[in-house]
């Protein structure tokens, strides 16, 4: 398993191969949207479209106790699984992912101000507000946010990122700045507020397309996906390659 911040570091470098895995990765982070309430669908809360963003997964609206989220590959194999707890309130109290493709992974458990890792007791991320980002440890990558709570920026000694999102919380996608490389992400979800995981997007570097991601899902009661077809096009290769991926999902609620 990597270390928690050599893995932030590296996603955040935007090298050659580094943006590879980044784009496939933050494209999948274009998000859904979902309630149970017959009027209008829930807003996403400010911490749920952060962490989505800075740990690469489908963020869930709704009154979640607990969640898994696996992606597994055409061999049926798993690619990558994130699973977490949170409280009554909105608050990660624990957050595990294990990134099997590239060997990394990480598991976070709350404590007071802090995000220690579980297995050190290390501190890793220092929170702001109610339990949103402040500033990874120790690599002194901080986050500012508006005035609703969301991150808009975040800027490291050599990283520069700025966020997106929609009028309900969905993150539309975000640009991270490093030196000359310029690596943005463009999400455009469906017009059905409730199936906001049936989205296209985007990713380019220095304005040229890396690729492309296509997703449809099938939804709770909640509208939260419990099954989505992933289809990845990347085009920074020659040939350009297609992969395709199901993620499947259990939520709890309260």
């Amino acid at each position: 398993m990597v270390v928690f911040t050599n893995m932030i570091e590296n996603y955040l470098q935007i090298s050659v191969n580094t943006v590879k895995k980044l784009a496939a990765g933050m494209i999948l982070t274009a998000l859904l949207s979902g309630c149970d309430n017959a009027s209008a669908p829930l807003s996403f809360t400010p911490e749920m479209a952060s962490f989505s963003n800075e740990f690469d997964f489908d963020p869930l609206r709704g009154p979640v106790k607990d969640f898994s989220q696996t992606l597994l590959n055409e061999k049926g194999e798993v690619a990558k699984r994130v699973s977490g707890t949170l409280s009554t309130e909105g608050c990660f109290d624990t957050l595990e992912i294990h990134d099997i493709e590239s060997n990394s992974g990480v598991a976070l458990v709350l404590n007071a101000n802090f995000y220690l890792d579980a297995e050190t007791s290390q501190k890793k991320l220092r929170l702001q507000g109610k339990c949103q980002l402040a500033e990874l440890m120790p690599s002194g990558l901080s986050w500012d946010t508006n005035d609703a709570g969301f991150i808009v920026s975040a800027h490291g000694k050599e990283t520069q990122v700025n966020y997106r999102y929609d009028t309900d919380g969905y993150p539309l996608g975000k640009t991270t700045v490093s030196g000359e490389q310029k690596l943005s992400v463009s999400a455009k979800p469906s017009a059905d507020l409730r199936k906001r995981m049936d989205y296209t997007a985007v990713s380019m570097l220095n304005d040229k397309t890396l690729g492309n991601v296509k997703q449809s899902c099938d939804y709770d009661r909640h509208d939260n996906p419990v099954e989505c077809e992933l289809t990845i096009v990347d085009e920074s290769v020659k040939p350009v390659q297609e992969r395709k991926y199901t993620i499947k999902n259990t939520i709890e609620y309260y």
